[in-house]
């Protein structure tokens, strides 16, 4: 089952309630300002603080 783009206008970080973006090529769903992914099972973000994994960003 493939990730329904539209979920983006209604889900948010569960942290900081921010914005989150789409990664295609890992399939999670991405906070930029925690810094943090979230994985995307069966088409259903799983969006659990303690599911979330930590991203390095290149400077």
């Amino acid at each position: 089952m493939a990730f329904d783009k539209k979920l983006l206008d209604i889900v948010a970080c569960p942290v900081c309630k921010g914005k989150l973006e789409y990664d295609k090529t890992t399939q999670q769903l991405i906070c930029k300002a925690d810094k943090l992914a979230y994985p995307i099972t069966d088409g259903i973000p799983v969006l659990l603080e303690n599911r979330a994994l930590p991203i390095n960003e290149a400077v």
